[in-house]
């Protein structure tokens, strides 16, 4: 889930947060996991830069801290879209057709094999869990990058997914 993100100071850099964290940290890897949770608090995802330097502090192999960071939901490998479209797929939102908008919004806005995010940077694709609103289903949840602006949409179809898509789209270009 999107969350307001830390205001860094623009010169700081992915590899120099990095370092500071695990340094605040004693450079232990039992501390990986919150350390990746700092350095994507911060950048909204988890900079290849920023995985990097953690593995060479921590004296582990980069594949550790890949693996660690995939495993756990809650972290991603690229910079998420200025709004992130997240589609239930709790029981109900599956049966009602949540898979296949979810399929849907990956064709209609170009969204490669492999990436979770359009390449203009607009908007991520992302499977949710339930949101806890079942008689609505199926239901989307676009949140933007930063988290200050959410908004939830039931009985979403592919057409209304179009729909959903231009509001944004003209949302963004008014904010230009």
């Amino acid at each position: 889930m999107a969350q307001l993100l830390k205001l860094i100071p623009r010169e700081t850099t992915p590899g120099a947060l990095a370092h500071d964290v695990a340094a605040k940290y004693g450079r232990e890897r039992r501390h990986l996991i919150r350390m990746l949770q700092e350095i994507q608090s911060t950048y909204g995802y988890l900079p290849q830069e920023a995985l990097r330097v953690i593995a060479n502090e921590l004296r582990i192999p980069l594949t550790e801290v890949l693996t660690v960071a995939t495993f756990y939901h809650q972290f991603r490998l690229e910079k998420p879209g200025e709004f992130i479209i997240m589609l239930c797929m709790g029981t109900a939102c599956h049966l009602r057709g949540n898979a296949a908008n979810y399929e849907f919004l990956r064709t209609y806005l170009g969204i490669k094999p492999g990436r979770s995010t359009t390449s203009d940077g607009v908007f991520s694709v992302e499977k949710a869990r339930c949101f806890g609103c079942c008689s609505l289903a199926p239901v989307v949840m676009v949140v933007s990058r930063d988290g200050s602006y959410r908004k939830l949409y039931g009985g979403v179809t592919p057409a209304k997914l179009r729909r959903i898509i231009a509001e944004h789209r003209a949302k963004l270009a008014k904010k230009r």
